[in-house]
């Protein structure tokens, strides 16, 4: 029988040695090993009291944002629905009433906005439909619950803080994300 590559090794089967029988340099090896990890840096963070850093891509929970003024800029045009590869988001819009022009920024809004983050895949495919900037992944984790009912996140869930009634939350909220005042498209 012929080989087809030349990497073939014969596999030379010596007896084994009396050392190797009472198998204590092996042990001896395995034990300097153990001792070498025991005195490195852990890779373990504490996390309640010590917070890793995360690299500036990090996608976390989904946030809805407002504009300088407070408004809510999402538009209800359903281009993350449409573009989240899991389904997780849901929405339907509405009309903005009279009166109604210091909430909403367009003559349309989000009456209901749902996103089911047992769904969710953290893509940030939505941030990037987004026409008007109105979503954008944090730097927060899903926190941790027993009940599937409440990873399903609605509206005032999700809506980042009035920058006018509590700019304190609103930029801890924004965290070390720049977001532009205007959208890059009104600037067109």
């Amino acid at each position: 029988m012929q080989a087809l590559t030349k990497r073939v090794k014969a596999v030379h089967r010596k007896p084994m040695s009396f050392a190797e029988k009472l198998y204590l340099p092996a042990i001896f090896k395995g034990m300097m090993i153990t001792l070498g990890h025991a005195f490195k840096k852990r890779p373990t963070v504490n996390y309640p009291e010590v917070k890793r850093p995360f690299s500036p891509v990090f996608r976390g929970m989904q946030i809805l944002n407002r504009d300088a003024e407070g408004r809510e800029n999402c538009t209800a045009c359903g281009l993350c629905a449409v573009a989240c590869p899991a389904e997780a988001i849901t929405m339907e819009a509405a009309e903005r009433q009279p009166g109604e022009e210091h909430l909403y920024r367009e003559e349309k809004y989000a009456a209901k906005y749902e996103i089911n983050m047992l769904r969710c895949i953290f893509c940030g495919l939505c941030e990037e439909a987004c026409p008007k900037d109105a979503i954008y992944l944090s730097e927060t984790f899903a926190p941790a619950d027993y009940k599937r009912k409440q990873f399903v996140y609605n509206k005032s869930e999700l809506l980042i803080p009035n920058p006018k009634e509590d700019p304190e939350a609103y930029k801890k909220a924004l965290g070390n994300r720049a977001i532009p005042t205007t959208n890059s498209l009104d600037q067109q």
